[in-house]
């Protein structure tokens, strides 16, 4: 894979910020858009712009295949079993909450147990505080190991038989942990639980196999994975859609409509009432393209190759404290830089060129557990290079001179 190469099919990836050629470094946060995707957009909205599923003229009927052509790369992608199981959603947090309302709140009931992680995302933390409060289940977390990690021990004495879903990330967008899901999934299943994953930050660099994994849900957004901002899916299984009640009702989403009663269309139109995200829906497609022309597991191998070479790089420098595993980790690099605030960081090295995040990044309590009000963060991507690590470090120098 050459990523210098990759970089040429990035349009906005070759301009200058602040009078320096631009590195971004936040693709934790959003990845950027290749030209075939931003293309792919352009030529629905020219070419074929209409709404699906209902006209019987031709721009309908591209409409209409476009997005359900996009449903099956998804599908294909995540080796689902059928399009059947391939809901389309706004993103992970979309996902997660309609995982929680459509299935959480009818499922449990006072004395029942979610269990998740303290380092789990806002969007995998609030609404499963919201579905606890709702029906009087009890939320428990599976601890923490000092570097990040989730200990399996930990997992086997916390899941038990009165836990009916354990929600978890695949990759901590802090820590850079790459949980073991599919262990965690046996021990959800051998007590009786659904397993909920968050794949926002594994789906664009890791091979995702849904049915390898065993998972029973798995939400993933569009646009970290270079594909349009609004566009997401989430993954399930057919047997537990279809216990699932929708979450919004409309058009759409209807079989047929009487005076007072109402039914619902098969799978899995009844969770997509109103006109779909339909342009974000053929980016996304678009999207799944490019990154399986490039190779999944060339991206995973490329992406902790530069996360590693940041690691050493990083830690030469005096007074930067890195967060989360040494090893088997993501391709990002949680930090902090002495007593510097994380915003402030941010702002130096963007006078750079650099683009990082910094703040909570949605993991509050996560950040009460590291001890620290806010960290910064250098995430990769597949066309970042070691030039880019390079140029971090070297900021990262000035701006502890800086503040002496």
């Amino acid at each position: 894979m050459d990523p210098i190469a990759l970089k040429a099919e990035f349009p906005i990836l070759h301009q200058e910020i602040n009078g320096h050629p631009l590195v971004y470094l936040d693709n934790a946060a959003t990845s950027q858009k290749p030209r075939s995707v931003i293309e792919a957009v352009k030529r629905y909205y020219e070419w074929d712009n209409a709404n699906v599923h209902r006209g019987v003229h031709t721009l309908g009927s591209r409409a209409t295949d476009a997005y359900e052509g996009a449903r099956e790369k998804v599908a294909r992608f995540l080796n689902a079993a059928s399009t059947r199981e391939i809901v389309f959603t706004r993103g992970t947090t979309a996902s997660l909450n309609l995982v929680a309302h459509g299935y959480a709140r009818q499922v449990l009931k006072p004395g029942d147990e979610i269990v998740i992680t303290p380092m789990e995302h806002h969007s995998n933390l609030i609404p499963w505080q919201q579905a606890a409060k709702a029906t009087g289940a009890t939320l428990k977390y599976i601890p923490l190991q000092p570097d990040g990690t989730v200990s399996l021990a930990d997992v086997e004495s916390t899941v038990n038989e009165r836990t009916k879903i354990v929600a978890i990330a695949y990759v901590s967008n802090v820590l850079g942990t790459v949980n073991p899901i599919a262990r965690i999934a046996e021990i959800a299943h051998r007590n009786g639980a659904v397993i909920v994953v968050d794949g926002a930050q594994s789906t664009p660099h890791l091979k995702v196999d849904v049915r390898a994994l065993d998972v029973d849900f798995y939400a993933f957004s569009g646009h970290k994975m270079c594909g349009p901002t609004g566009i997401g899916a989430l993954y399930g299984k057919a047997q537990l859609f279809e216990r699932m009640e929708p979450v919004e009702y409309g058009g759409e989403m209807i079989d047929f409509v009487d005076l007072y009663e109402s039914s619902w269309k098969d799978l899995p139109w009844k969770f997509e009432g109103g006109t779909p995200i339909i342009a974000g829906a053929v980016g996304l497609g678009a999207a799944i393209d490019f990154l399986e022309s490039v190779g999944l597991d060339e991206i995973d191998r490329h992406e902790k190759k530069i996360a590693k070479y940041a690691i050493e790089r990083l830690s030469a420098i005096d007074g930067i404290t890195i967060y989360g595993p040494k090893e088997d980790r993501a391709g990002l690099v949680t930090f902090n830089l002495g007593d510097v605030h994380p915003h402030d960081v941010a702002t130096v090295l963007d006078t750079e060129g650099i683009a990082i995040r910094a703040g909570h990044h949605c993991c509050q309590p996560l950040m009460r557990w590291l001890k620290v009000s806010a960290t910064a963060r250098a995430s990769f991507y597949l066309y970042n290079t070691e030039q880019d690590v390079d140029r971090l470090a070297d900021a990262l120098i000035k701006t502890k001179e800086y503040f002496g």
